[in-house]
């Protein structure tokens, strides 16, 4: 694993707006960044995917024994969504995508910082606008990237537990740029499989009396979420959710994996394991270097570092609902940029990853997107 800089495609955001991606630049700093690039051996995208595809099934077997023991306090979800969880999980409601935060220079094993498992974003760059980036500028290389093959394959797959006429609203935030840009990405994917794929937002999701409906009075069966699981419960419609009248993707079963108390779980339940740090939910287990991680947050925020007796916090307004604390993995350093792989899962099935840089250890929503490619 290398970093190489590179000089930039002149007209590189003309390019990657025609590829739909009108967010490189937020706050007037690049996020889609190009002046650098990194290098993959064959070899070391093999244990990416091994390592990704094995840290799946594990959490998998988190979730499972979660609902086992109805061990759902520790989680923080509400006793209300409990039994959609079980008959999510019972049912095997399939799950589209994940995202699985890396920690690897490229020696030794990745570790799991967390596992986006609900609405990972940064998904347009990954699958898209870096692969277009590796046909303008290094044609004869290839990219640990099958993230699009594999999300139209998963749609069709997908399709027979899908409204008969194939219908499926597609919702996020309004506010947020990104969301939507990743939001109409995915539309464009199940479009490909053969859906009709409707936007909705959020505000305008309705209840009369019976079932989900958008503003034209259509039933919603389906929904495709780029919005937490924790904001859905508690939103207005919330708890009609229960009444199980339209299937929701991703699935309520992961909210058991979308919440930072599963990485204390994972450790418990697979202690040493290769791919894991250290966790647990005592403020201290660890005497020295540590991360304190809210059981629910986005985007790095209220994450907070300490390490060699200094603290860097992100700040944000996550952690009413409590924490856990997690051994610190270093991140690479490359010059001044601190690394993260982001390793994507679509089913349950390894499909590539996209690569983060930031001059902080904390990875947040403006933290620089490289591309990479592997020879």
């Amino acid at each position: 694993m290398q970093r190489e800089e590179r000089i930039p495609r002149i007209d590189w955001p003309a390019r990657v707006q025609a590829r739909g991606f009108d967010f490189h630049t937020i706050d007037g700093e690049v996020y889609w960044d190009e002046r650098a690039c990194y290098r993959f051996t064959a070899g070391e995208v093999d244990r990416l995917a091994a390592a990704s595809a094995e840290l799946h099934e594990r959490c998998v077997e988190a979730a499972a024994r979660v609902i086992e023991r109805g061990d759902y306090g520790r989680l923080r979800i509400p006793e209300a969504f409990h039994a959609l969880i079980e008959r999510s999980w019972s049912e095997d409601e399939p799950s589209l995508y994940g995202r699985f935060d890396l920690a690897w220079n490229g020696e030794g094993e990745p570790k799991m910082l967390e596992y986006n498992a609900d609405t990972p974003t940064a998904l347009l760059e990954a699958s898209v606008v870096q692969w277009y980036w590796l046909q303008d500028v290094l044609p004869r290389a290839d990219q640990f990237n099958s993230i699009h093959e594999k999300l139209v394959a998963r749609w069709k797959e997908m399709r027979a537990r899908l409204p008969a006429d194939g219908r499926v609203h597609f919702t996020c935030a309004s506010e947020s740029a990104e969301d939507r840009g990743n939001l109409d990405y995915l539309r464009d994917t199940a479009m490909q499989a053969g859906i009709n794929p409707c936007p909705i937002d959020v505000a305008d999701i309705g209840w009369d009396g019976a079932r989900f409906v958008d503003l034209d009075e259509r039933p919603i069966g389906a929904l495709f979420k780029l919005y937490p699981w924790e904001w859905m419960v508690r939103e207005e419609f919330g708890t009609h959710l229960l009444d199980r009248s339209m299937a929701v993707i991703e699935p309520a079963w992961k909210m058991l994996l979308s919440n930072k108390a599963i990485l204390p779980l994972l450790w418990e339940m697979f202690p040493g394991h290769p791919n894991l740090l250290e966790a647990g939910f005592e403020p201290g287990r660890f005497a020295t270097d540590f991360v304190k991680k809210p059981i629910y947050s986005r985007e790095g925020a209220n994450v907070a570092i300490t390490s060699g007796g200094r603290t860097v916090e992100q700040p944000g307004e996550y952690g009413e609902e409590g924490f856990i604390w997690q051994a610190y993995q270093e991140l690479p350093r490359f010059g001044d940029n601190y690394t993260v792989i982001g390793s994507w899962i679509v089913g349950g099935d390894s499909a590539g990853i996209g690569v983060r840089e930031d001059t902080s250890p904390i990875t947040k929503d403006t933290s620089r997107f490289v591309p990479h490619y592997f020879v």
